[in-house]
């Protein structure tokens, strides 16, 4: 059996939590936002998006839209699921409209003190047994769990980017997680058509941990003179057969995220190989940071992608 599901010896909460899943709520409408709240409706569940800006929701229900015609052009939908799945979304200008969610997911920018004040204006508008969950890629769920007034009930549920068509997530536990609470997220990510990996709580998680340091390298490799952001690209998707190259995904992921993750693992782990590449600093610091604002290791501007340096 997986450690991370055997029976705990954790005395359990008073308050009986939420096994049986109907509605969710989602907050950020940003892309893994957005992502989530498609296939959550695509499941079966009501689900409300909620976002600090009214237009990120608008937003975030038409990329929704597009999305799911692209699949049913693709036949990966019919179009009465897509019908039905659109009827479910609902948005939530407000957060107090979250209030009967049976699970709230939040999917807001990688910044744990964003984070922490989401959890603070939620827990008070949750109803008892209410679960929570972040979509965090690298931060503690012990410490973002221990900010909540319902640490038992709350899990990591990363999900991969994009969320349409990637077919992982991977669960965390908090050190205070109930195990009924645990077995109810695997039930639900599992309904969406996902498959599960199960990480312990050490910063980045599994998928992050080997992933981001990659993207790191890449950059030094850049950063030092050793190859092109062409030459880089081309090497890994030709020489170890990667769909994207390393710094074409870094501009995919964004690379504010991919500084965030770097950090993370360098403050959490003390160790000077998770050092985050100055460049990547000073792209950052530019704003330059990828795809979602045109510009990146590679300009988008114009009709095809053209590297940067």
């Amino acid at each position: 059996m997986d450690a991370a599901v055997k029976p705990s010896e954790r005395a359990k909460t008073a308050v009986q939590p939420v096994t049986d899943i109907k509605k969710v709520g989602v907050i950020g409408a940003g892309q893994m936002g957005s992502g989530i709240a498609h296939v959550v409706a695509l499941g079966g569940f009501e689900v409300l998006v909620n976002d600090v800006k009214p237009e990120a929701i608008d937003r975030a229900l038409g990329s929704i839209e597009k999305s799911m015609e692209r699949q049913v052009g693709k036949g990966i939908i019919k179009p009465d699921d897509m019908a039905a799945a659109l009827k479910r979304i609902k948005p939530a200008t407000s957060i107090d409209q979250l209030a009967q969610c049976d699970l709230v997911i939040e999917a807001a920018t990688e910044d744990e003190s964003i984070k922490r004040k989401i959890f603070a204006e939620l827990c008070p508008r949750l109803k008892p047994g209410a679960l929570m969950a972040t979509n965090t890629s690298s931060i503690s769920i012990t410490r973002l769990a221990a900010t909540t007034d319902r640490p038992e009930l709350f899990i990591g549920m990363h999900f991969m980017n994009p969320v349409p068509r990637m077919e992982l997530v991977e669960l965390i536990r908090g050190i205070a997680t109930e195990d009924d609470v645990f077995s109810t997220a695997r039930v639900f990510v599992e309904s969406l058509g996902k498959k599960t990996t199960v990480s312990e709580d050490f910063p980045a998680f599994i998928v992050n941990r080997i992933l981001l340091p990659m993207i790191n390298e890449a950059i030094y490799t850049l950063y030092e003179g050793v190859g092109t952001v062409e030459g880089i690209d081309k090497a890994m998707k030709l020489g170890a057969h990667h769909p994207m190259g390393p710094l074409e995904l870094a501009d995919f992921i964004g690379l504010d995220t991919c500084l965030s993750v770097m950090q993370v693992l360098y403050e959490g782990l003390a160790d000077s190989k998770y050092r985050p590449c100055p460049l990547l600093v000073k792209y950052v610091e530019a704003g330059w940071l990828g795809r979602k604002t045109n510009r990146g290791f590679y300009d988008y501007r114009g009709e095809k992608p053209v590297p940067t340096r």
